[in-house]
């Protein structure tokens, strides 16, 4: 790794390893906005005419009345109230986004002079050696260097919710697409890598993004465009009606005087006094309503804009959907299976009596790396969080909450070898000392369908094996199109039950020489999953399409 000395060098240089906050208001400009902006402008416009006008009537009559006087001070606290109004609200905001950029800073462990260190992510700079484990976020753009099971999770950063493999192995051309590239702000949910960080901060992938995104100009809101036409069309009525009493007055012989006090008393007239009280006390409702609905207005005038909206773009993984893979479909026994992919999963949905089903699920569970992360005994399983890509941790949990914990079953049937899943092979190959049996094995086989499928040589129906013929073949291929056919990610299962005479118990099984059979295997089953919606979308969705919102 780099030395200390030199990574300070490189902090000087190049800054930390933060996106660069966009230029902010200055807080004196945000009240301005407020109290000379948009309708506040006509009010004060008044409120001057009618002090010039209280001024006029000062300087001719001994005894002036002192309507304009007061109308001027009325207008004028109407407008600095709501002014003051509308800045506390949005203050109040910007104090609660800001709160959220102030929580636990996040840690990264580097490896400098030979040695490991944790150190604040943001004094992480080009050329470090870091280390990166399941669980981790990344804290800079890197290039590994070398991996084991290395996974990420790249939602954040493409939409994409199935976990991505990462090793040293150049890939790809485009850096994005590339295998050996771990980017900023992702995160790492399986195995563990090395990498050394190519760009921090505003360089890396996401930091050029949110630069992009910084940089788009701001439009004036619906609101403003219509404020802006409605002061249009009042001042220039307003200054037609006292134009022609103006006129009208030194034509009936008024003085000049006294023809202007009209001018100034008709146009004033014409200011809807209320309407900018009306419209903020309004805004500001919605604006605490949308709050109780955990929904933080940033800007008093997002919510009529909010309401002016015609179309909604959403991202898919995360914000339609749970954000974690879910077991939705089971084949076995010659027919199709619904579970349960509810957010609650109660487990219900088939029929778990199967012999076949007995296998299927034993299979998902111990042919399976997720597990649990400690400490949650109290959650809901749906709920728990693993440690484990995405499809295992949809097995581990449904196979828990049909069949009971998971973990008691793999410490009743130890793992002895395991071959893990690669894209060249397309299957996960393990090998267990079977409870039921104390001097026998069982190995345990998921992939790709078809793969399994070729690997296999007879199935299991209503717990009895029967050979692979032709019109199995078929009813296979028919289901596996179905479930395909509904964008669901299809898996398949299998196992052979290894002679305790030719592999007894203490075997030493060699997954290199692969001194076991891999083929004949007995075919059980499919399981297919989803990334399915949340529970509220389809309401939502509902009441966005009533509103007339595509």
């Amino acid at each position: 790794g780099l030395t200390n000395a030199r990574a300070v060098e490189i902090l000087a240089r190049d800054g930390p390893n933060a996106l660069t906050p966009p230029p902010t208001t200055p807080e004196w400009v945000k009240f301005c906005r407020q109290l000379f902006g948009g309708f506040s402008i006509l009010l004060w416009i008044g409120a001057i005419l009618c002090f010039l006008a209280f001024s006029i009537q000062v300087a001719m009559e001994e005894e002036p009345p002192n309507d304009n006087l007061y109308l001027g001070v009325v207008l004028a606290a109407v407008v600095i109230i709501t002014g003051c109004f509308s800045y506390f609200q949005e203050a109040k905001s910007s104090r609660i986004m800001d709160s959220f950029k102030k929580m636990v800073p996040q840690q990264a462990m580097v490896i400098r002079e030979g040695e490991k260190m944790q150190i604040n992510a943001e004094l992480v700079v080009q050329g470090d050696l870091v280390e990166i484990k399941g669980g981790d976020r990344i804290p800079a753009d890197l290039r590994v260097i070398s991996s084991s099971g290395c996974k990420v999770d790249n939602s954040s950063l493409t939409g994409e919710s199935e976990p991505q493999t990462r090793s040293p192995e150049f890939t790809h051309d485009n850096p994005l697409e590339t295998r050996n590239i771990c980017f900023f702000s992702t995160n790492c949910v399986e195995g563990t890598a090395h990498g050394i960080v190519i760009a921090t901060g505003d360089r890396t992938v996401m930091g050029r993004i949110a630069t992009l995104a910084s940089e788009l100009e701001v439009r004036r809101t619906p609101i403003n465009i219509e404020i802006e036409h409605f002061i249009h069309i009042i001042t220039g009525v307003a200054v037609f009606l006292g134009m022609s009493f103006f006129i009208l007055s030194l034509i009936l012989g008024y003085t000049w005087l006294e023809a202007v006090i009209f001018l100034i008393g008709i146009i004033v007239a014409n200011v809807p006094e209320g309407l900018l009280a009306t419209v903020t006390v309004c805004l500001t409702l919605t604006a605490k309503r949308m709050a109780k609905k955990n929904c933080l207005v940033k800007n008093l005038e997002a919510v009529e804009t909010l309401g002016s909206t015609s179309t909604i773009c959403s991202d898919k993984t995360g914000t339609l959907t749970q954000n974690r893979m879910t077991v939705a479909h089971m084949w076995f026994d010659n027919q199709i299976h619904e579970a349960d992919t509810t957010e609650d999963q109660t487990g219900l949905g088939f029929d778990k009596s199967s012999a076949t089903w007995s296998a299927l699920s034993r299979v998902a569970a111990l042919c399976n790396r997720a597990d649990f992360k400690a400490g949650q005994e109290h959650l809901p399983i749906p709920m728990r969080e693993t440690a484990g890509d995405a499809s295992e941790s949809a097995l581990l949990k449904c196979i828990e909450v049909c069949c009971g914990s998971v973990r008691d079953m793999r410490t009743r049937n130890p793992k002895v070898a395991e071959i893990p899943f690669n894209s060249t092979n397309k299957y996960q190959l393990s090998i267990h000392e079977v409870e039921d049996n104390p001097s026998g094995h069982i190995l345990v086989m998921k992939g790709a369908p078809e793969r399994i499928l070729d690997r296999c040589s007879t199935i299991m129906m209503h717990g009895q094996e029967q050979p692979l013929d032709e019109n199995w073949r078929d009813a296979f291929q028919n289901a596996y199109m179905e479930l395909g056919g509904l964008g669901e990610r299809v898996l398949g299962f299998c196992h052979l039950n290894l002679s305790s005479t030719q592999y007894p118990r203490g075997f030493t099984f060699d997954c290199d020489d692969m001194n076991f059979p891999t083929e004949q295997l007995c075919f059980l089953g499919l399981i297919s999953m989803i990334d399915p919606p949340r529970a509220a979308v389809p309401d939502a969705v509902g009441k966005c399409r009533s509103a007339g919102i595509k």
